[in-house]
């Protein structure tokens, strides 16, 4: 008896379900969907403010690993970050993600998002629910060993003047550092990376 596929929406934020449901469903656009603990988290889609940020953030660490690729050689947006210490499937999906030692070589079908984890997540904060990314996130990120930084670029007041918050994993903790607009960001998990925060530059 063939199965029926689910189709999701808004009104089903919170919805369980399993990954393989999650993965056949069919999305109402408009929207993003992860599966987070075992049920549907839905947020807004990027207004055009975000996906500008998010661009040039992704732009300047896709430079940086041109140029460094013995430190990141990956650099997307919206990949898939499995948990796999969670009991219930759960698979957030940041707007940026770095990877050090992304397999080049292998071939593309043989790539998957859950055998990948990569050294540096960050979120773009405008409209959306700022307790998915200051809240929500800072656990689901933390408890993936591979990551070491997490930064949200924060545009909630002002999109053309952001900051930007930096996480960094510190035994236990997340240590947390905030980067004002037109100011100079650089950390030491990217030798060399120098960020001024003005996304016109």
């Amino acid at each position: 008896m063939a199965t029926v596929q689910l189709k999701l929406g808004p009104t089903d934020h919170g919805h369980p379900l399993t990954l393989e449901e999650f993965d056949e469903a069919d999305f109402e656009p408009g929207f993003q969907y992860e599966i987070i603990d075992g049920s549907v988290y839905v947020s807004t889609s990027p207004n055009f403010p975000e996906n500008f940020l998010e661009n040039w953030l992704q732009m300047k660490l896709f430079i940086y690993s041109v140029h460094h690729p013995m430190v990141i050689n990956y650099v997307t947006t919206k990949p898939r970050v499995f948990v796999h210490s969670r009991k219930k499937a759960t698979v957030p999906e940041p707007d940026i993600a770095a990877y050090s030692d992304f397999p080049k070589n292998t071939p593309l079908r043989e790539l998957q998002w859950q055998t990948l984890s990569p050294i540096l997540v960050a979120e773009v904060l405008v409209d959306g629910k700022p307790e998915k990314d200051l809240e929500r996130n800072l656990e689901l990120y933390f408890d993936v060993p591979s990551i070491a930084e997490y930064w949200v670029l924060d545009g909630r007041d002002n999109p053309d003047e952001p900051t930007l918050i930096q996480h960094r994993r510190y035994g236990r903790r997340w240590v947390v550092r905030s980067f004002a607009y037109d100011s100079t960001f650089t950390t030491k998990l990217l030798p060399e990376f120098s960020l001024l925060i003005d996304p016109r530059k």
